[in-house]
């Protein structure tokens, strides 16, 4: 069964255009430049009931807009999305009730309050049973590890420990539906594995609906076995999260410790050097030529060790973010050089 269904989903903002100095300002009071802002373009995905799938995306992508399209924040320009069978920007109080948006970089706790009275308030809006309230707070509390901070004014906590009260807050109510926009922003390294686990945990145990968006691909891996990466506000993919190394890497990272310095000096034949630290190198090689490098390498040295490994995931991803941005701006120039040319 489908939890999110989106189809054609769209949203543009019309950006004023100043130019610089007085006189540009002056001129501004009675003509506007405007130009037209892609946000999301004709984007469609379905994500079924009890998925956990990372949405991914570089700084402006239009991952977090269209979280807020899906909780219902803004309108679309065009096309349709349902969560739960509910059009989030209707709004209704039905589909409030099932769903919860966390954001990395905004707090829905009161600052100068203790967090377990931003709790209380929670238990009131989303009239929750007063012993089911102190059983999900005890429950909650435990698994991230906070029991003896909720009665800490929240400006008090550390960041790591203000991002578990956010969670809590969101997880009171038990949403069938989690929008994760950077939960994880900012945050050491133990309290990122602590939401990670948590958030695995949680996901597996309550068979939660969850959309995640991050910068950091080890929340990624851990969490998420299905990623649709969206770039320019179009998807790009959208599919295992395995298929990602198989579709946009050709490279694979071949690690070859070498009998003393019986070793090449030069290995530009075989592919790019990443390390060299002898007897060991690091050689990042084409995936198609593996077996003909290998042969080469071990028919005119004494190889002690080979081993052959992916690409790590994050750099994998940050090259298809920069291929595609080349493209578009390849296709901007384009276009530009059209139009002057018809001038």
């Amino acid at each position: 069964m489908n939890a999110i269904v989106v189809k054609n989903l769209e949203k543009t903002y019309k950006v004023y255009q100043k130019n610089e100095g007085v006189f540009a300002s002056i001129k501004g009071l009675w003509h506007r430049d405007h130009k037209t802002v892609h946000a999301v373009s004709d984007v469609s995905f379905t994500i079924e009931q009890g998925e956990m799938v990372a949405f991914l995306g570089p700084n402006g992508a239009g991952k977090t807009t269209t979280l807020k399209l899906l909780s219902g924040l803004i309108f679309p320009s065009a096309g349709t999305a349902t969560v739960l069978g509910h059009i989030p920007w209707k709004r209704e109080n039905e589909y409030r009730r099932r769903f919860s948006l966390v954001m990395g970089q905004k707090n829905q706790l009161w600052w100068d309050l203790p967090a377990q009275e931003s709790f209380r308030l929670h238990k009131e809006i989303y009239r929750i049973d007063p012993q089911e309230y102190t059983r999900r707070i005890d429950e909650l509390t435990s698994l991230l590890e906070v029991r003896h901070l909720i009665g800490q004014p929240v400006r008090e906590l550390s960041l790591g420990e203000r991002m578990r009260m956010e969670l809590i807050a969101a997880l009171l109510h038990r949403p069938d539906v989690l929008l994760l926009d950077e939960p994880t922003i900012g945050l050491d390294v133990v309290s990122q594995r602590r939401v990670q686990e948590f958030l695995k945990y949680y996901q597996i145990e309550q068979k939660t609906t969850v959309v995640l968006t991050s910068h950091y691909m080890k929340d990624v891996e851990a969490l998420c076995k299905r990623a649709v990466i969206i770039n320019q506000g179009s998807i790009k993919h959208d599919g295992p999260l395995s298929d990602i190394l198989d579709r946009f890497s050709n490279h694979k990272i071949m690690d070859v410790q070498f009998d003393g310095d019986d070793m090449p000096r030069d290995f530009s034949q075989w592919g790019e050097v990443i390390e060299n630290e002898a007897p060991r190198v690091k050689l990042k090689v084409p995936r198609n030529k593996i077996p003909e490098i290998l042969s080469s390498l071990l028919s005119k040295y004494r190889i002690l060790d080979v081993g052959v490994q992916e690409r790590p995931l994050e750099e994998v991803i940050a090259e298809v973010f920069t291929e595609h941005k080349e493209d578009s701006d390849h296709s901007q120039n384009a276009k530009s050089e059209l139009q002057s040319t018809t001038d």
